[in-house]
């Protein structure tokens, strides 16, 4: 079983990340989890589009930008969050 969660987590990296209304934000470049508990807690994103410029999200030490993982409500060809979660 821990090995399906892993190789699960691994599937999620180069995915494309898109809000419920088709807005693309960028793709997943890494995954950052409490060490702990295992508890993912933020997408960071690679190669994030013009759109997201306009919204103002936290960032990364190296300014990356980071979607809490919570806005997360699908995952599949597409990773899809709930837009107002992360505003």
């Amino acid at each position: 079983m821990e090995d399906k969660e892993k190789n699960y987590s691994k599937e999620l990296l180069g995915k494309t990340v898109v809000s419920k209304s088709g807005k693309k934000f960028g793709e997943v470049g890494d995954l950052i989890f409490e060490v702990g508990s295992g508890e993912l807690i933020h997408i960071q994103l690679k190669n994030p589009t013009s759109y997201i410029d306009k919204l103002e999200l936290e960032k990364a030490k190296d300014g990356s930008i980071l979607i809490p993982f919570s806005a997360v409500i699908a995952t599949g060809d597409f990773i899809v969050v709930a837009e107002e979660d992360i505003i």
